[in-house]
């Protein structure tokens, strides 16, 4: 076990609560470790009625993974990368295959890790303080952890639009969605959690009575504009549909995309038209870490990095630097599976 993550048995629920607060709980190898060690280990006890998962202390809920690991091991021979990313996204398998009730409290930041544990939780829960984003194509990175599968389903070519653009959505942005299925206060949580854990039968009653009427869902106002101008998976026409649009919106997304890695903008649309054509979660995890092994060693990931993270310039060096230079022979190499005994697997249950 590890103290970046407190498991407990909670009445007759258990929880998982993340535990990195200077961090804003980013996921390492070995909280996902202890996650899957303590639901395999809840899946078989009787006693347990239900998971909660949240954050345990400072802001929250999880802001992603161990972005500086995952460039250091890029730079080298990328072992420790794929090693978190085989671990994660197993714990992500289990959560989505998990028999027993899930409740996922997204209050607070909730990227990247963050969505790939609440996103396969039956009920999640999003609050004023929920800032929901996949931003990984600002690093070169792309919406893994199950972000093939969860964002091409989502209303229109909103999916498409968070994949490539990385926006920031809140609360209210989120239950319009449907990526929550609750909004509460925050202010009410522990009370609900402490209702949760004294009778996990009645969890569908008891977030609807502690349940308020969300304000208005902003990204509703631009579902027309999103489903318009992102249409195509080619992101040359898409980039073209916002030039030729014009208005205020269209320069603020063009703006926006300039800013993220070319590679994988094209990655991330490719992604979405597979997920959404997969029909068994396992599939769309072998996809995406054969993706994330490649990606995470490409000059793209590194590069993004150090722009963002290390030296904090924001002035990422792209190569190949334009949509026009990533070529289908790229992407189809990014997606190219590995070999037999390096493929992803899911926990042999």
């Amino acid at each position: 076990m590890t103290d970046q993550l407190i498991t407990q048995i909670d009445g007759k629920a258990a929880r998982l609560r993340l535990n990195r607060p200077k961090a804003l709980h980013a996921l390492t190898t070995a909280m996902c470790e202890a996650a899957i060690e303590s639901l395999l280990a809840w899946r078989e006890d009787l006693t347990v009625e239900a998971v909660l998962i949240d954050h345990a202390e400072g802001r929250g809920f999880c802001a992603g993974g161990d972005i500086r690991m995952l460039a250091e091991s890029g730079a080298t021979d990328g072992v420790q990368a794929r090693e978190f990313f085989h671990t994660e996204y197993r714990l992500n398998h289990l959560l989505f295959t998990y028999a027993k009730p899930t409740v996922a409290f997204m209050d607070g930041i909730t990227m990247g890790g963050g969505v790939g544990l609440s996103l396969p939780c039956q009920y999640r829960i999003a609050t004023e303080h929920t800032r929901f984003a996949m931003p990984e194509t600002g690093i070169g990175l792309f919406p893994d952890v199950g972000g093939g599968w969860y964002l091409s389903r989502l209303p229109g070519r909103s999916g498409q639009f968070l994949a490539l653009t990385g926006a920031r959505i809140d609360g209210a942005e989120c239950m319009a969605l449907d990526l929550a299925t609750h909004y509460l206060p925050s202010d009410a949580l522990d009370d609900v959690k402490a209702a949760i854990a004294a009778d996990p039968h009645n969890i569908p009653a008891i977030l609807d009575d502690a349940s308020i009427a969300p304000p208005e869902a902003r990204i509703l106002g631009n579902m027309d504009r999103i489903d318009a101008l992102f249409v195509s998976d080619r992101y040359e026409d898409i980039i073209a549909a916002l030039e030729a649009d014009g208005s205020e919106w269209a320069h603020k997304e063009l703006a926006t995309l300039a800013t993220k890695s070319p590679q994988t903008c094209k990655v991330s649309l490719y992604l979405l038209h597979q997920g959404a054509q997969q029909v068994d979660f396992a599939d769309e995890m072998r996809v995406e870490y054969r993706v994330g092994a490649h990606v995470v060693q490409r000059h793209d990931f590194l590069e993004g990095v150090r722009a963002v993270i290390v030296d904090k310039d924001n002035d990422p060096q792209w190569n190949p630097a334009t949509p026009e230079d990533v070529s289908d022979h790229l992407i189809d190499q990014i997606f190219e599976p590995l070999p037999a005994d390096e493929e992803w697997t899911p926990l042999r249950l």
